[in-house]
């Protein structure tokens, strides 16, 4: 008998390196503070809107993170194949929606003049990381039939 793959522990590992890679992005987003530069490329932002921004972005992290507990649960459920099941086909395309962000992220990373090398490296990565959870929910998912 063959073992079946758990792409549960699977994915919670992928999560946890893609917002271990985003806390990464964003921790050296902001170094140039420690070193008396700005931070900031071009402020598009308005003062006004900027609890929402932070609240979105609050949002962006705490989505997976949810999406780890609810995994971590689904992959050690008593009966996860049928249970679960509406779970991995929402987490499957909650995960397409977060590699669509990550693709228009990395292009602009890339397209922006004063881009720096260790943004571009790590959304390439995050984005790599992004298409493997994909791959691995699509597999959950599909393996709970």
């Amino acid at each position: 008998m063959t073992p079946r793959i758990n792409h549960g522990q699977r994915l919670i590992v992928l999560w946890l390196a893609w917002l271990l890679a985003m806390l990464f992005h964003v921790d050296l987003g902001l170094m140039p503070l420690f070193h008396g530069q700005s931070a900031e490329i071009h402020g598009h932002v308005p003062t006004e809107l900027l609890p929402w921004l932070y609240g979105a972005m609050l949002g962006y992290f705490l989505l997976p993170l949810l999406a780890l507990v609810l995994i971590g649960y689904a992959a050690s459920a008593a009966d996860p194949q049928r249970s679960w099941r509406p779970w991995r086909r929402l987490h499957f395309w909650f995960s397409v929606a977060y590699s669509v962000t990550n693709v228009p992220h990395l292009l602009a990373d890339i397209l922006v003049p004063d881009s720096r090398v260790d943004q571009v490296v790590l959304m390439a990565v995050l984005t790599a990381i992004g298409l493997a959870i994909n791959l691995e929910g699509w597999m959950w998912w599909r393996q709970a039939r």
